[in-house]
């Protein structure tokens, strides 16, 4: 009973900041009070302030540019990952260790150092606020997840059928996209759902990678948003917006979560 009431009490704390978010996001844009922000208005206006987000930060641009990032990235690295994976396990690389360490090996760097090198690697290629700029540097970080996970994946597949496919002629080329890939559809499916969320999500590559709102994420969009509440932006705008432009990783992953927990179990082998 009383281990029942602490969770009850600790689930109702973890919803707090959910609660504040949904009652001042739906209030009027020009009623905001923060003395009065834990009691709802009674109106629904989440829509109507998401409207006004839409034209005071041009986020329908930088929203097509996100999905754009969150579709071709994850699409990219899961391939190139899955590529990786095969060489190394099934045609067993030379020193494949040694390579599937060197991409790997890229995550244990905080995503800070990487800003100042791609800041100006970027200007001087004239990759800097350019949509290519961005999708070549989230396949890059996306990479090495991906080649981890379908490193795992291939292992706990017989090397049998290999051989074979070999014996039957198919080409090494052949047997990867008609065998091996399909067989690894669900861990591929799971590696892209993470970093779809990831991508979607993203503010640190936005900001120093991107400058026009037709470029940046629109994560990035919304902190300056956000930043402009003291200059007019009423906060119920700025919510509405971070609310509904969170919903399609929320919706993704709700609908998805039994394919995502058996994607990366079969990962893990």
């Amino acid at each position: 009973m009383i281990r029942r009431a602490v969770l009850i009490v600790l689930g109702l704390v973890w919803l707090g900041p959910t609660y504040l978010l949904l009652v001042n996001a739906m209030r009027p844009a020009d009623s905001y009070d923060p003395s009065r922000a834990w009691i709802p208005s009674g109106e629904f206006r989440i829509f109507e302030n998401f409207a006004t987000a839409l034209e005071r930060a041009d986020l329908g641009s930088s929203l097509a540019s996100t999905l754009l990032y969150s579709v071709a990235s994850p699409a990219l690295a899961v391939i190139i990952g899955a590529m990786a994976g095969y060489t190394i396990v099934v045609l067993r690389l030379r020193g494949g260790f040694w390579w599937f360490m060197l991409i790997f090996g890229g995550t244990i760097f905080p995503s800070q150092m990487l800003l100042v090198p791609l800041f100006v690697t970027y200007s001087d290629l004239g990759l800097y606020d350019r949509r290519l700029g961005m999708i070549l540097v989230y396949t890059a970080i996306s990479v090495p997840l991906a080649a981890f996970v379908l490193r795992n994946f291939f292992t706990g597949i017989a090397y049998s059928i290999f051989e074979a496919a070999r014996m039957d002629g198919a080409s090494t080329v052949r047997i990867f996209w008609r065998i091996y890939l399909p067989l690894a559809g669900t861990a591929l499916a799971a590696v892209f759902i993470l970093e779809f969320t990831f991508i979607w999500n993203d503010l640190l590559f936005g900001l120093a990678l991107t400058q026009t709102a037709e470029v940046r994420p629109v994560m990035t969009v919304l902190a300056g948003l956000m930043t402009d509440v003291y200059a007019g932006t009423p906060v119920p705008v700025g919510l509405a917006a971070g609310l509904i432009v969170s919903l399609p990783t929320v919706l993704l992953f709700l609908a998805t979560q039994r394919l995502f927990a058996r994607g990366l179990s079969l990962g893990s082998v």
